[in-house]
């Protein structure tokens, strides 16, 4: 597979295509998986016929196939994917969804705002807002009020708040993993162990924060979500909606944090094998500690659960993203 692209097509079909690239390997995706045009306009918030000429076009440098009456899929594992080099905007969505989360979690940004403010700050076209708005409303971080304007969701950008998700999931995750209706998901524990693996490879220094911890959530809903019981796993997903803001805010550039990062994959494929052996009780007590451990790092908190709470905003720079 050539490393550069071959005739540039004009308009924003690299950019695009860049951004289903990058989704494609952050999901996991291997060689033969099927692509839906719908399903990636969806997801990227455009419309069906920019995707079907960004998938084109990626089809002119391998990166996917296609087949008469069956569409799209993936061509190459995400190893070789990575290779390709496309252009990206010079002030790309995901620079500008985290300007605006930061302001809005340092209060710079009011609860309700308009798009003609938001235009306006950043510096941004209607289109360019939009899509930053329509990925937001996607992942439930915002709402179009009823007329014009949007309101801001409540976040977890507390220590307290913090310290009481990680509380609530050291109750809730290793319980289900003992619930009687447990099973593994094969096809669900192949997808999150391909993130994981992927993350190992490199993902951890190429990913996006939102991408790093999007993995990490699907790591520990995939095995809430066999459980089978529909309430822990709304639970577990309304609490990853809340903190996934805070989230993204990590310094993960440091040998340090990449270490840490790379220790808390290998454990989550270490319960992987556990639970497919059938060791639940073991699972239970080691993801337990796993939650711990990482609820320490966040809030400074002693492992053996010193009280002392405190209100104060976490401050977003200090904060790493957990997967």
């Amino acid at each position: 597979m050539t490393s550069s692209p071959p005739a540039m097509p004009s308009g924003l079909v690299p950019v695009l295509a860049a951004r289903v690239l990058e989704h494609i390997i952050a999901s996991g995706h291997a060689a033969g998986d099927r692509l839906t045009e719908q399903s990636l306009a969806d997801t990227l918030g455009v419309s069906r016929s920019p995707v079907r000429k960004a998938l084109q076009y990626l089809e002119t440098l391998g990166a996917v196939g296609s087949s008469p009456n069956r569409g799209f899929h993936v061509a190459r594992e995400a190893a070789q994917l990575r290779k390709l080099q496309l252009p990206s905007d010079p002030v790309s969505d995901e620079s500008i969804y985290m300007r605006i989360v930061e302001d809005r979690l340092t209060n710079v940004l009011d609860e309700e705002v308009s798009e003609a403010e938001l235009m306006e700050r950043y510096q941004l076209t209607r289109l360019q807002l939009q899509r930053v708005l329509n990925r937001m409303a996607r992942e439930n971080l915002i709402d179009r009020k009823p007329g014009r304007g949007w309101i801001f969701r409540p976040l977890l950008n507390s220590v307290d708040s913090h310290r009481e998700s990680y509380r609530f999931r050291m109750i809730i995750e290793p319980a289900a993993i003992l619930e009687p209706t447990f099973r593994v998901d094969r096809a669900l524990f192949d997808k999150v162990r391909r993130q994981q693996l992927q993350l190992l490879e490199g993902g951890i220094e190429r990913w996006t924060a939102a991408e790093r911890f999007r993995a990490g959530a699907d790591f520990h809903e995939a095995i809430v979500a066999c459980a089978n019981n529909r309430f822990l796993l709304d639970a577990l997903r309304n609490v990853n909606q809340l903190r996934q803001v805070i989230e993204y805010h990590s310094q993960t550039g440091s040998k340090q944090d990449r270490t840490r990062l790379r220790r808390q994959c290998e454990e989550h494929l270490a319960l992987l094998d556990l639970l497919e052996a059938g060791e639940r009780m073991e699972a239970a007590h080691r993801l337990r500690q796993h939650l711990d451990v990482v609820r320490v790092i966040k809030t400074g908190e002693g492992a053996q659960g010193s009280e002392s709470s405190s209100s104060r905003p976490v401050k977003a720079q200090s904060v790493e993203v957990h997967l």
